[in-house]
């Protein structure tokens, strides 16, 4: 069964961190690329930052420079440091896998950036 399970969300202040981790299962990890995306409500989900199965990564321009993706491919989980959150960074966010034609969400996490 393919599950992609994210944790780490919660409520942070205005300049704090948060780091998000996706677990995955049912999936050649190793060969997938890994995505994070975030909701506003009433908006699309917009990608945040990718990392593929070489560990290339890319970063919307609005976190460059605060956020870094990894993966740890031992333990089929990616993560998402969130450096210098702001209130704008407030979302629901995904994980997202992706190999091929194949794609699978998680859950979403809550992400809240008081100011």
């Amino acid at each position: 069964q393919v599950q992609l399970v994210e944790s780490g969300g919660g409520l942070v202040q205005a300049g704090g961190s948060l780091r998000l981790s996706c677990a995955a299962s049912g999936i050649m990890f190793g060969l997938t690329t890994m995505n994070w995306y975030r909701q506003y409500p009433g908006k699309q989900r917009e990608l945040v930052a990718r990392i593929t199965s070489v560990g290339t990564t890319n970063y919307a321009d609005s976190v460059k420079n605060r956020f870094t993706i990894s993966r740890d491919n031992a333990k089929n989980t990616v993560y998402l440091q969130m450096n210098s959150l702001k209130p704008e960074d407030t979302a629901v966010y995904y994980c997202n896998a992706v190999f091929n034609s194949f794609s699978t969400w998680g859950q979403g996490t809550q992400v809240t950036v008081s100011s």
